[in-house]
C-alpha cells in the first residue's frame, strides 16, 4: 500500500480576508479545493478538514485543521478586542 504526503496548510499573515497556503508550497489554497475530511471525499489522514493544493507541479494534500484554529483564535482575539 503507498502512503501519500500530506502537509500541514498555514494561515496567511496579516491577511484581510482569511487565506490558507499550501505547507508544500506556499501558494493560496482555494475555497473550492477545501472539504470536510469525510463520506466520499475521505483521505486516510487524521484530520478533519483537507486542503488541496492546485498550484502547478504542486497538488499536496494539507491538513487544515492548525490553520482553521488559528483562523478561529485571532477572530475571537479581535471581538474581544473590540
Amino acid at each position: 500500500m503507498h502512503k501519500h504526503e500530506h502537509y500541514t496548510a498555514q494561515l496567511a499573515a496579516g491577511s484581510v480576508i482569511p487565506t490558507f497556503l499550501c505547507g508544500h508550497c506556499n501558494s493560496t489554497l482555494s475555497k473550492g479545493r477545501i472539504f470536510a475530511n469525510d463520506g466520499e471525499n475521505r483521505h486516510d489522514l487524521a484530520c478533519h478538514t483537507i486542503g488541496l493544493c492546485s498550484a502547478d507541479d504542486c497538488g499536496a494534500v494539507n491538513c487544515c485543521d492548525d490553520a482553521m484554529g488559528a483562523l478561529n483564535s485571532e477572530q475571537q482575539y479581535r471581538k474581544a478586542a473590540g
